[in-house]
């Protein structure tokens, strides 16, 4: 197993980075974490930062753990670390980049919204360190090239109405995109009031409430990010009007799926959160095999280039909120975008 410790490579990553979110000298520079975070990326982080000449310090709060009994959360985009504390969010407020190394991150997050407004003087950027060993990230730097394919993609998917997703394996799924919120990420942001994660390479739409329906297969070789699993035995879901109402399939993969959706006790941990697809070239679907658990969080997963990305759980374009969430990135799927296919079999066209 790789340590984690500082390794010039790896600081070199760090400030190749925050260099692509356009951080100058005296800039002013918040290092969010909490108690649980990974202290290398903290250390890379805050070291890349000085290399620029940045005025830098850490925020450290308390993780946050649930009742007993509760199941564990596990990416799910929404860190609760900040839990509305005023002081907090007005500091990240006054900063010029907010380098965010919570365990979960800030994408989902309440305080987000108030975040990125910023104070009237100051609007900040973020970018969400996600968390990988400092190796995965490395890997899987932000380039141009990645960049400007996300953003070409993501005019295909805010000038489209509707999304089909089919497979060989029996996925058909419709997707009304009217109302949805579109985004796309590529690793790095120079925008003020703007989020972006590292590792990169997705576009995604947050459908509004009523706006997804069909059948979602998943696959043996698909991926099921909560657990950090392949899917060994294949799983049918039925999806009405955005919640998946049936699950299907004889393997422990079904009986996971229906243990941990039904520990939460909420129905909103059943509905759509996002879909999108991945279009990293460097990402790779096997590098899960690679890592252990818990030195691994899976976003190259969700970028690789040609997977379909599923995923139940909190949407605010819906008015959603819930604390369960599932990440499945699925293979060998055809994604249409209004008729015009943009990933056909699992392959980006271009």
């Amino acid at each position: 197993m790789l340590q984690e410790r500082t390794e010039p490579v790896w600081l070199d990553a760090f400030e190749t980075v925050l260099r692509r979110c356009a951080l100058q000298p005296r800039d002013t520079v918040a290092i969010l974490c909490e108690t649980q975070s990974r202290p290398v990326l903290v250390e890379l982080a805050r070291l890349a930062a000085a290399r620029l000449g940045a005025q830098a310090f850490v925020l450290t709060l308390p993780s946050v753990f649930g009742a007993v009994g509760e199941p564990v959360a596990r990416s799910t985009g929404a860190s609760p670390a900040i839990q509305q504390l005023a002081p907090v969010i007005a500091a990240l407020q006054a900063c010029t980049l907010v380098v965010d190394i919570t365990v979960e991150g800030l994408m989902h997050a309440p305080e987000l919204p108030a975040i990125l407004r910023g104070n009237g003087s100051t609007q900040p950027r973020i970018v969400y360190v996600s968390n990988e060993h400092p190796e995965a990230l490395a890997r899987l730097l932000p380039d141009d090239a990645t960049e400007a394919r996300v953003k070409d993609h993501v005019k295909r998917l805010r000038g489209a109405k509707a999304m089909r997703v089919t497979s060989a394996a029996g996925t058909d799924l419709s997707i009304s995109l009217q109302g949805a919120v579109v985004g796309g990420n590529w690793g790095s942001t120079t925008r003020p009031g703007t989020l972006t994660h590292w590792p990169g390479g997705l576009v995604l739409a947050f459908p509004a409430a009523g706006s997804v329906n069909g059948r979602l297969v998943l696959a043996e070789g698909d991926v099921n990010l909560t657990f950090k699993r392949y899917i060994e035995r294949p799983v049918t879901l039925t999806v009405e009007n955005d919640y998946v109402t049936h699950i299907d399939g004889g393997g422990i993969d079904a009986a996971l799926l229906r243990s941990y959706f039904a520990a939460w006790g909420e129905k909103e941990a059943y509905a759509v959160s996002h879909v999108g697809y991945g279009l990293c070239e460097a990402a790779r679907w096997d590098s899960m095999a690679l890592y252990d658990k818990r030195d691994f969080n899976g976003t190259e997963l969700r970028a690789f280039a040609g997977n379909f990305l599923y995923s139940t759980g909190a949407n605010e374009t819906a008015g959603r909120y819930t604390r369960g969430h599932f990440d499945w990135p699925m293979r060998d799927c055809s994604v249409a975008l209004d008729g015009t296919v943009v990933v056909d079999a699992g392959k980006v066209v271009a």
